[in-house]
């Protein structure tokens, strides 16, 4: 393991993820909120962490083992929402505890919109601007922004997107080099950001509001300017943008670049998992509004607009609200949370379970039960017209399994700590499945549940942003053994 190259990749990083600072600075300075010299002190705070950290070794280079770039990218979530956390605590409009700023700070970058914060439309435009900035910097992955850079430096950074983008197959590059790969992706990014910012103004937000929703937005984030969400603004037209867009992010970056590049948008259509995904959101849509106007819950056409606003806003994890959906009737409350775990599709910034996983485990299922029936029959599992290896089979079950047995670890711990039943589950399901609200004491905040439970929480977001494996496998001696 090549510590002294990990060192010096962490203190480049803290150093670049300092200049984030300058933004909510200059939103400070603008608003005159009185923040300003909070974010001077944590842009030099962190900017001279990660200078001592990389100066030792700035002569270092040489490339990434496949070790190195596992635990590069676990230290960097670790380090990065630490560094995130500071402006949280020297903030004193209103003062944070440590545990609740770095909490936020780890909702923030893991894109889960789990909040502790009360309040939200008296907060200063600065920690408003710095909240949103924090989920989409944390949307796409610094990394994946990070590897681009990276090898002008010398440092390669293949091993850096392996560990990083989600999905059973992660060898796949969508042009040749990973830089350039890293620069396509952000390029859709910054682009559906930008396209959906200006919807959002022309539908009636602030400037300010459909910048910082727009961040939320594209990330699958659910952080708010507003405590009541995006129900503030009580528009249907924003609330199908925001649908849009929520659908279009949790959707596989990769199949938005390849429908770009060869400007054919059927190619969507010929995506097993885009189908699966848009044919879920569809089916459990029609199911909410019909169970809302037969128990005449809403008006017909409230149902629609509000049913399918949270029907894809907590399937796709992102976690914004118009409704309190935990006092709707029937299974629905269930149904929705549930939906979570699915998440959106791999290589999306959204995240759950990954519906290519959901999709590969139906039909490897399905596959078993045929073979009861013709046991020697050859019937591999396919995606579209490819063949899936077992051995990608094999970590799909892996990772189902190990992701539950974690799900229930944490379970049982948040329950000796004291928390009830449906306020323990749904915490760790929406910070696991990164999508934030849940039910019982966390439907609209994690403000009044204890510290432990937190911190357990701040681990349970990280692992669900970094796909379990990659932060579980740091555990393992074996991970350490020469």
């Amino acid at each position: 393991m090549r510590l002294s190259v990990i060192f010096k990749i962490l203190g480049i990083l803290m150093m670049l993820f300092s200049f984030t600072m300058l933004p909510p600075l200059g939103i400070a300075l603008l608003y005159d909120d009185g923040q300003w010299m909070r974010f001077a002190d944590a842009l030099a705070i962190v900017f001279i962490g990660g200078l001592l950290v990389w100066a030792p070794f700035h002569s270092v280079s040489g490339d990434l083992r496949v070790r190195d770039g596992f635990l590069v990218t676990t230290l960097f979530w670790v380090v990065l929402s630490v560094a995130g956390s500071i402006p949280f605590y020297l903030s004193d409009n209103p003062p944070y505890t440590y545990v609740d700023s770095l909490f936020e700070a780890v909702s923030g970058l893991t894109t889960t919109g789990a909040t502790v914060i009360t309040g939200i439309d008296q907060l200063p435009e600065s920690i408003l601007w710095y909240r949103q900035q924090l989920q989409w910097l944390g949307g796409m992955g610094i990394i994946v922004l990070a590897v681009a850079i990276l090898p002008m430096l010398g440092i390669g950074g293949m091993q850096l997107y392996r560990a990083e983008v989600p999905g059973p197959v992660k060898d796949n590059k969508l042009t040749p080099r990973i830089a350039e790969t890293a620069k396509a992706l952000w390029y859709i990014y910054v682009s559906l950001t930008i396209v959906c910012a200006v919807a959002y103004w022309i539908a009636g937000m602030t400037w300010f509001d459909a910048i910082g929703h727009s961040f939320s937005t594209v990330a699958i984030g659910g952080f708010s300017t507003h405590d009541a969400s995006i129900g503030y603004f009580n528009s249907p037209a924003i609330e199908m943008i925001a649908v849009v867009f929520m659908v279009l992010s949790g959707a596989n970056f990769a199949l938005h670049f390849m429908a770009w590049r060869s400007r054919n948008p059927l190619l969507y259509w010929t995506d097993s998992e885009f189908k699966l995904y848009i044919g879920a959101l569809a089916a459990v849509s029609l199911v909410t509004i019909l169970a809302l106007i037969l128990t005449e819950t809403l008006s017909p056409f409230e149902a629609v607009t509000e049913g399918i606003f949270q029907v894809v806003s907590l399937a796709t994890t992102t976690g914004f609200a118009t409704a309190d959906f935990s006092v709707w009737p029937l299974m629905l409350p269930f149904l929705l949370f549930v939906m979570s775990f699915m998440g959106g599709c791999a290589a999306s910034t959204g995240g759950g379970i990954k519906v290519v996983r959901i999709l590969l485990i139906f039909r490897q299922g399905s596959r078993e039960m045929k073979r009861l029936l013709h046991p020697n029959a050859v019937m591999p599992v396919k995606l579209g017209n490819r063949p899936v290896s077992d051995r990608v089979l094999q970590a799909v079950w892996g990772f189902f399994s190990v992701y539950m047995f974690m799900f229930l670890v944490m379970l049982v711990i948040l329950q000796a700590t004291g928390l009830d039943q449906v306020t323990a589950w749904t915490a760790v399901g929406a910070t696991i499945n990164n999508l934030g609200p849940g039910l019982g004491e966390v439907t609209y905040h994690y403000g009044t549940i204890n510290d432990v439970a937190k911190w357990v929480l701040c681990f349970s977001m990280l692992l669900g942003r970094l796909e379990v494996f990659t932060l579980l496998l740091l555990l393992t001696p074996a991970f350490w053994r020469r």
